[in-house]
C-alpha cells in the first residue's frame, strides 16, 4: 500500500488560480506552481504533462463550480423566479469568485476537447450536461416543451446575456457595475416574455 500523496490535485490547481489571479495566465509555469505549493517539481509533472493542462484542468474543475448555483437556482419550481434567481446566481458567482471567473475566460470547451482528446476527452464528454439538462426542464416548464426554439431563447436569456453582462469587466480585471444585475434581469426577462 502506497502512502497518502502530500499534494492533491486542488494543492495544484489552487496554486494555478493563485498565480493566474496576481500575475495572469502567461505567468503560469511548471516550476511556479511547484513554488507556490512548496513541492517539487517533479510532483507537479507526476500529475500535469505540461502548464497547459494544468490550465486546462483549472477551468474544467472551474466550469463545475460555476456551474453548481446556476443549476440550483434555475430550478425553483416557479419559472419566473428560477430565471431571475439563475441570472442573479451568475453575477453573485462572477462577483464572489474573480479569479476563478477569469479563468473561464480562457477556453472553449471544444478546444480542449480537439487539444487534449485523451488527457480531458471523459472530463469534457458530460461537462455542460447538468447545465444543458436545467435549462431543457426550465423550457419545459416555462413554455410548455423543450424544443430548439424554446431552448434557444431560455439560453439566451440565462446563459448568454448574464454572459455578455460580464465578460468585458471581467477581461479587463475589474468587478461588473452593482447596476448590471438590475439590466441584466431586465434583459433576460424581456427575452423570455411570452
Amino acid at each position: 500500500m502506497g502512502r497518502k500523496p502530500r499534494f492533491t490535485e486542488d494543492d495544484f490547481l489552487d496554486a494555478v488560480l493563485r498565480i493566474t489571479a496576481r500575475d495572469g495566465a502567461g505567468a503560469v509555469t511548471i516550476a511556479g506552481v511547484a513554488a507556490e505549493v512548496g513541492a517539487p517539481v517533479g510532483s507537479v509533472y507526476h500529475r500535469f504533462a505540461s502548464r497547459d493542462l494544468l490550465l486546462a484542468r483549472l477551468w474544467v474543475r472551474t466550469i463545475r463550480r460555476f456551474q453548481e448555483p446556476f443549476v440550483a437556482a434555475i430550478s425553483d419550481e416557479d419559472p419566473v423566479v428560477g430565471a431571475d434567481r439563475a441570472v442573479s446566481a451568475v453575477l453573485a458567482w462572477v462577483r464572489a469568485h474573480p479569479a476563478e471567473a477569469g479563468v473561464l475566460l480562457l477556453y472553449r470547451r471544444d478546444d480542449l476537447v480537439t487539444r487534449w482528446p485523451d488527457e480531458l476527452g471523459p472530463e469534457l464528454v458530460g461537462l455542460n450536461d447538468a447545465a444543458g439538462a436545467a435549462l431543457r426542464d426550465y423550457a419545459r416548464a416555462r413554455y410548455g416543451r423543450a424544443g430548439t426554439a424554446q431552448v434557444e431563447r431560455v439560453t439566451l436569456a440565462l446563459v448568454d446575456i448574464p454572459y455578455a453582462a460580464v465578460r468585458r469587466h471581467l477581461a479587463a480585471g475589474r468587478p461588473h457595475p452593482a447596476s448590471t444585475e438590475r439590466h441584466t434581469l431586465a434583459a433576460a426577462r424581456a427575452v423570455l416574455a411570452d
